[in-house]
C-alpha cells in the first residue's frame, strides 16, 4: 500500500472541509433557528427517554452515529439544546449505530449519504442568493450539512486504505494468546482503527475479514467492536474544537459515556461474549466461535485450498467455501448482537445518571472564563408554557441574565481600547462580535417568549409588566449595539493608523467607569424592581447626569487639546466617537431605569 504526500494533503483538506461544514452548519442554525426550532428540539428532548429515542431514530435514518453526534454538538454550540438534553440524544445515537451493522449483516448494504451532497448543494445555492435573511440562513445550514457529510466521506477516502489491506493486521496474530491482555490489545486496535478511518462500519468489515482468515477468534473480534465505540467519539471531539465550551462538553460527554460503558463491559467481558454466543446459536445462526478453528484447520491440513479461499479462485459450489460463508454469516450476526446488547444494556444503566454525567463533564471541561462565549437561556425554556405569573417571573430573571451578559460587553469594549497587538485585537474583536450576535438572539428569544405569554388571559397589571419588559429588552440590546459600535470605531482607528495618547486613554477609561457604575446600578434595580429602593433610582439619575457632564467636559477639552497639538485631529475624531457612543449607553441605561420606575410604582399602587 502506497500513501503519498499528496494523499496526506488531501486528508488534511478533508478534515478542513468537515470542520468548515460544521462551522457553516452551526452558524446557519443560529441565524435561522429562532424560537420555533428550539421549541421543536425541546419537545423532542423533553425528557431523557424522548431524547434517547430521538438520537436512535436520527442515527438509524442517516446511518452514521458520528454525523448525528456532530449535529448534536452543533445544536449545543448554537444554544438550541442543553447539555443534559444532548447527553440523552447521544445515548440514543450509540444504540442507533448498531442499526447499520444489522443492515450490513442481513442485507449487505449501507445507505450512502454522500449521494445526497450535490442535490443538497443545488438546493442551498438559490437560497443563499435569496433576499430573505431567513432563507439565506437556511441555505447556509443546508450547505454546511452537505459539506460536513462530504468531509466525512473524503476523510474515509484519503486515510490509509486499511480495509483493502488486511494483511497489515496479520502481525497481530502474535498477540492472540495473552489471555485478557489480548482483549486489551484488540480493544486498542478497535479504537485506533476506527479513529483513523472514521467509520465503525468499516471497522466491522475489517474485523470480519480478520476473523474469516483465522487470525483472531470471536472473543477478540468482539473486543475490536467494543473499541470501535470509543473510536467513533473522535469525530465529534474534532467537530467541537471550533465550538464553545458547551459544544466541547457535549463531545466529552459522548466520550465519557462510551469509556465508562467499556469499563464495566471489560469487567464481565467473557461471560458477556458467551451470552452473545448462546444468543447467536439460539436464533439459528450457529456457533460464531467455530470459524477460526475451521479456517486454521484448513490452513494446517490443506494449505493450497487455504491460499485460494480468499482470492476468489475456488469454484462457487466448493463445499469448504460454502461452509466458510455459513460460518462468516454466524460471526457477522454475532458481531451485530454484541454491540446491540452492549449498547442497550449500557443505555439502560447510564440513562439514570444523565445529571451526574453533566456535572462530571462540566468539571472536566470548565468554562474558559466566567463569561463563557455560549448562548443558552437560563430560565426560559422552549417547552410548554406554565402559568402566566410564573412566565413573567421567569422572563424577569432572564432579563437580569441578559443585562449581566451585556454588561460584560462594556468591560470587553474597554479592554479592546487598550489592545495594541493586531492578532490579539482581532481575537478580542471577534469575541465581542460574537457577544453582540448572542445579544440579538437573546432579545428575540425573550421577546418571543413574552409575546407567547401575552396571548394568554392577563390582568391589566400583567399587560403593563409585559409592555415594560419589551421596552427594557430593546434598550438592553441597544446597549450591546453601542458596545459593538465602539469596537467598530476602534477598527477604523487601526486601519487609519491613528494613535491615542495617555490623556485620551485616561479620559476614555473615566467614561467607561462612569457607564459601568450606571449599568451596575440599573442591574441592581432589575433584580429587585418589586422591592426597589427610591434611593437607588435617584442614584441612577445622578449617574446619568455625571455621564452627560463628563461627555460635555471631554468634548470641550478635546478642542483645546487639538489646538494645542497634544494629539492629532483624526485621533480626536475617533476619541469623540467613542465618548459619544458611551454617552448613548448612558441614555439607554436611564431608559431601562425609567421602565423599572414605572413598573415599581404600578406594583406599589
Amino acid at each position: 500500500m502506497s500513501y503519498s504526500f499528496l494523499d496526506l494533503l488531501c486528508l488534511l483538506g478533508s478534515v478542513a472541509l468537515f470542520l468548515y461544514g460544521m462551522k457553516v452548519m452551526s452558524e446557519g442554525l443560529q441565524k435561522a433557528a429562532g424560537d420555533r426550532l428550539r421549541s421543536i428540539l425541546s419537545a423532542m428532548t423533553r425528557n431523557r427517554f424522548t431524547g434517547t429515542l430521538t438520537g436512535f431514530l436520527i442515527t438509524a435514518l442517516i446511518q452514521s452515529s458520528s454525523a448525528s453526534t456532530v449535529m448534536v454538538v452543533s445544536f449545543v454550540n448554537a444554544g438550541l439544546m442543553t447539555l443534559a438534553q444532548s447527553m440523552a440524544v447521544i445515548m440514543g445515537a450509540n444504540l442507533g449505530a448498531t442499526f447499520t451493522m444489522w443492515l450490513i449483516s442481513l442485507f449487505g448494504f449501507k445507505v450512502n449519504m454522500t449521494a445526497f451532497v450535490l442535490p443538497l448543494i443545488g438546493i442551498s445555492i438559490p437560497l443563499l442568493y435569496s433576499k430573505s435573511s431567513k432563507r439565506k440562513s437556511i441555505g447556509e445550514f443546508i450547505i454546511g450539512f452537505a459539506f460536513l457529510f462530504q468531509g466525512l466521506d473524503f476523510i474515509s477516502l484519503y486515510v490509509p486504505d486499511l480495509q483493502s489491506n488486511p494483511q497489515m493486521f496479520e502481525f497481530l496474530t502474535r498477540y492472540t494468546t495473552m489471555g485478557f491482555g489480548s482483549v486489551l490489545v484488540f480493544l486498542a486496535v478497535g479504537i485506533v482503527v476506527t479513529a483513523i478511518i472514521q467509520s465503525s462500519a468499516a471497522t466491522f468489515a475489517i474485523t470480519l475479514i480478520m476473523c474469516s482468515k483465522g487470525w483472531i477468534g470471536f472473543d477478540l473480534s468482539c473486543a475490536i467492536i467494543l473499541g470501535s465505540k470509543i473510536g467513533t467519539t473522535v469525530t465529534p471531539l474534532m467537530a467541537s474544537l471550533g465550538g464553545n465550551a458547551a459544544a466541547k462538553r457535549a463531545a466529552m460527554g459522548h466520550l465519557l459515556f462510551n469509556v465508562l460503558g467499556t469499563a464495566w463491559m471489560l469487567c464481565v467481558f467473557y461471560p458477556f461474549v458467551h451470552l452473545v454466543q448462546w444468543l447467536t446459536e439460539a436464533v439459528g445462526q450457529g456457533d460464531p466461535t467455530q470459524l477460526q478453528a475451521f479456517v486454521n484447520n484448513i490452513e494446517a491440513t490443506d494449505p493450497d485450498t487455504y491460499n485460494h479461499l480468499f482470492d476468489g479462485s475456488l469454484p462457487v459450489g466448493h463445499p469448504i467455501l460454502a461452509q466458510v460463508a455459513k460460518l462468516q454469516q454466524s460471526v457477522s450476526i454475532g458481531l451485530s448482537i454484541f454491540p446491540t446488547l452492549f449498547c442497550l444494556t449500557n443505555l439502560l444503566i447510564m440513562i439514570w445518571f444523565t445529571n451526574v454525567y453533566v456535572k462530571i463533564v462540566e468539571r472536566l471541561v470548565p468554562s474558559r472564563k466566567k463569561e463563557d462565549d455560549e448562548f443558552q437561556l437560563k430560565f426560559i425554556s422552549g417547552g410548554l408554557m406554565s402559568s402566566t405569573e410564573l412566565n413573567l417571573t421567569q422572563a424577569e430573571k432572564e432579563i437580569v441574565v441578559y443585562s449581566e451578559r451585556v454588561q460584560r460587553m462594556i468591560g470587553m469594549a474597554q479592554a479592546l481600547v487598550h489592545v495594541k497587538d493586531g492578532d490579539d485585537f482581532t481575537k478580542q474583536f471577534s469575541r465581542l462580535e460574537k457577544y453582540e450576535e448572542i445579544s440579538d438572539r437573546m432579545e428575540l428569544e425573550i421577546a418571543s417568549y413574552l409575546n407567547r405569554t401575552s396571548e394568554g388571559r392577563l390582568s391589566n397589571e400583567s399587560k403593563h409588566r409585559i409592555a415594560g419588559m419589551f421596552r427594557i429588552v430593546s434598550e438592553i440590546e441597544s446597549i450591546a449595539d453601542c458596545c459593538y459600535g465602539v469596537a467598530k470605531i476602534l477598527t477604523r482607528k487601526r486601519e487609519s493608523n491613528a494613535e491615542f495618547n495617555e490623556e485620551i486613554y485616561h479620559n476614555i477609561d473615566s467614561m467607561f467607569i462612569a457607564v459601568e457604575a450606571a449599568m451596575t446600578n440599573a442591574i441592581l434595580l432589575l433584580r429587585n424592581f418589586e422591592s426597589a429602593q427610591e434611593s437607588d433610582i435617584i442614584t441612577s439619575y445622578n449617574r446619568e447626569r455625571e455621564i452627560n457632564n463628563l461627555r460635555n467636559t471631554l468634548r470641550s477639552a478635546n478642542i483645546d487639546a487639538i489646538n494645542d497639538h497634544r494629539y492629532q485631529y483624526q485621533a480626536g475624531i475617533y476619541y469623540m466617537d467613542i465618548i459619544g457612543s458611551l454617552e448613548k449607553v448612558g441614555d439607554y441605561i436611564i431608559n431601562v431605569v425609567d421602565e423599572v420606575k414605572v413598573l415599581f410604582r404600578s406594583h406599589m399602587a
